[in-house]
């Protein structure tokens, strides 16, 4: 539960119908397998107590009792269990008959919820035997062995300690209808819906229930437990599968497959991260008249066995990959061609350093003018190479450009900046920061001034993870005309450069490789003794799949230098130790607060992903603002 993670599990206890007492024994012992487990919240199918498919014996006042019986029972065995637990069964209430949720917790029957809709039609006829909670209305509360239970659908179940962890319950078709409880819970406060269900196994059904557990999952920011009974049902008309589903805010996290019948799905959900999602999102307006009931359960470090994804912003499949890659082309293509459109600009000036960055915002540029229908030598390809340059990334920029059909130029500035060397009186043989940038800001200049003379703009190149990092120089490689790749950050131009690769001819395909396959470097520093690139970047600022790691959890989920540390050190397991994952993220935070002010001032570029660093838009923070406070808890680790 630290860091804000619960363990969900859904519950398929073996079902035998119309049995309560051989019942109550089977949810008992998956009792004991979610305690010790440590699962806070356990999920059990509808009525499984009595099992879904009794039909006209929910008439009997036999069964009815032995239902009543066994929930009373299993409160008791609650007592001392770790879980909080979801019990399916039929409970008379003012005379009728209500299909009902239990929630049970250290020996004590905490609230029940009524099934609100009531399905009656095609193979389900519910409100032959039933009754909705609609008739019930709201503040009931149901004498049950001479205690008064919260009864009705205006419960929410909160945590004393733990404000994330809050959840409310439907059932089953109450996920189908077209305005579900689990709407006003949520409103009210629920971070979680648990939704113990019986849905039968036909074509197609299974894809519909995973298409509407993640949307609603998403549309109300919330998790969503999802339990449906098994084979154990009676099949004289319908066979149940036991499908089981757990989500959180559209992300699919664990299934039970139909058939498949585990006892136990489980995942965990990540309560702090949907609070985060819920306070930036102003369209999630609370709503009042809903009844908390308060449980305990003792604060726990939660085991995470889900799945931590080691590169957030790349897809994990690779068809997906190459989706999302044309996407963010397209959109950065057609902003820039609007971009174009808009100024009239006769031409699209680039620098090309034969690196990642300038390859990917060339491709872009190349798309643009293909969209304007405008010949390819409207793009101005300029690569100046001065002390760094090494051989291999001067003969990929001139290979590059001459495939793809742009117009190419060299423009060695050593000369110049050795001229402003003496004219600011700069040691050449100092490799400091003013030896670095002035390369930087000579290269800007030049890109300025041929696009003035040809009537042009500049076309940035600088990536989302160099603007986290402050890894641009002021006025340099910072400044442009319109920056296509300001919110694409380094671990994803690494993947849409392949994908064009893949997607290219073999000359142009060997080019973009050889170009993959090259160090990341600024190149501001002389090569070595092999001509080498003597200057990388990973080894200088950090790895860039850590930083982008961090980038994400931080501007994305908004979580804390603890919790990131704690995930890292998951998702790089084998990888990175404890001290090199708290040494980087310590370097990431300090230059993330000290960088600000370049990034207070970003030419215009296109948002691609959910995370982008625009002042004008997704990112507004002082450069003055303190990181004392995040450094110290990362000291603390």
């Amino acid at each position: 539960m630290t860091d804000g993670f619960i363990k969900a599990a859904c519950g398929l206890p073996v079902c035998t119908v119309a049995d309560t007492e051989k019942n109550a024994t089977e949810i008992k012992k998956l009792i004991d397998l979610a305690d010790k487990q440590k699962i806070n919240l356990l999920v059990l199918p509808e009525l499984c107590i009595t099992g879904y498919t009794c039909g006209d014996l929910f008439y009997s006042d036999k069964l009815k009792d032995a239902a009543k019986k066994a929930i009373l029972s299993l409160a008791e065995y609650t007592k001392g269990k770790y879980p909080v637990v979801t019990v399916g069964v039929p409970l008379i209430y003012g005379f009728k008959l209500y299909n009902c949720a239990a929630v049970l917790s250290d020996g004590e029957i905490l609230g029940i919820v009524p099934k609100t809709y009531l399905p009656n039609y095609s193979e389900f006829y519910e409100q032959r035997q039933f009754t909705s909670a609609d008739f019930c209305g709201d503040g009931a509360f149901l004498n049950i062995d001479g205690k008064e239970i919260p009864f009705g659908t205006d419960i929410i179940f909160c945590h004393r300690d733990m404000p994330e962890y809050t959840f409310g319950i439907e059932i089953c078709e109450d996920l189908w209808a077209a305005s579900q409880p689990s709407e006003k819970l949520c409103r009210a406060g629920a971070s979680v819906i648990l939704n113990p269900s019986a849905s039968n196994e036909i074509i197609g059904k299974s894809e519909y229930r995973r298409m509407l557990a993640a949307s609603t999952s998403a549309r109300l920011l919330c998790g969503y437990v999802y339990t449906s009974s098994g084979s154990g049902e009676s099949t004289q008309d319908l066979v149940y599968s036991g499908h089981c589903l757990i989500y959180e805010n559209g992300s699919f996290l664990a299934e039970s497959l139909p058939f498949e019948e585990k006892p136990l799905t489980v995942s965990e959900i990540d309560l702090k991260k949907l609070a985060h999602e819920r306070h930036k999102n102003t369209s999630f307006e609370p709503l009042g008249g809903i009844r908390r009931v308060i449980f305990d359960q003792k604060i726990t470090e939660t085991a995470l066995s889900r799945h931590i994804e080691r590169n957030p912003f790349v897809p994990s499949d690779k068809g997906d990959v190459s989706k999302r890659a044309e996407a963010i082309l397209r959109i950065q293509s057609y902003g820039l061609k609007k971009r174009l459109e808009h100024t009239h600009a006769k031409t699209a000036v680039i620098g090309i350093s034969g690196g990642l960055d300038s390859t990917l915002a060339l491709l872009v540029t190349v798309r643009a003018m293909r969209l304007l229908g405008r010949p390819l030598s409207d793009i101005q390809a300029v690569t100046m190479p001065c002390f760094g340059t090494t051989g291999r990334t001067r003969s990929n920029s001139e290979k590059l450009c001459r495939l793809l059909g742009v117009s190419f130029i060299e423009v060695n500035i050593t000369a110049a900046v050795n001229q402003h060397f003496a004219d600011i009186e700069q040691d050449s043989a100092c490799f400091d920061v003013t030896y670095e940038n002035s390369q930087a800001r000579e290269r800007t200049q030049v890109l300025m001034d041929i696009a003035n003379k040809t009537g042009g703009m500049v076309i940035g190149t600088g990536d989302l993870s160099e603007l986290a990092l402050g890894w641009a120089t002021y006025n340099g490689d910072h400044m442009s005309m319109y920056a296509v790749n300001s919110s694409v950050p380094k671990t994803l131009v690494r993947y849409i450069v392949r994908h064009e690769a893949e997607s290219s001819g073999e000359d142009l395909r060997e080019v973009l490789y050889d170009i993959l396959d090259t160090p990341v470097s600024p190149e501001l520093l002389p090569a070595d003794e092999n001509g080498e690139i003597a200057q990388k970047t990973e080894d200088l600022v950090g790895p860039y799949e850590l930083h982008d790691f961090f980038l994400y959890h931080i501007l994305r989920l908004g979580e804390r230098p603890k919790k990131i540390y704690r995930l890292a050190l998951i998702a790089f397991d084998g990888i990175y130790d404890r001290e090199t994952v708290k040494h980087w993220l310590t370097v990431f935070i300090r230059r993330f607060f000290s960088q600000q002010f370049k990034r207070s001032c970003l030419p215009d570029g296109p948002k691609v992903g959910s995370v982008t660093l625009s002042p004008r838009g997704d990112w507004r923070m002082p450069s003055d603002a303190s990181s004392a406070d995040w450094i110290a808890e990362v000291e603390m680790l």
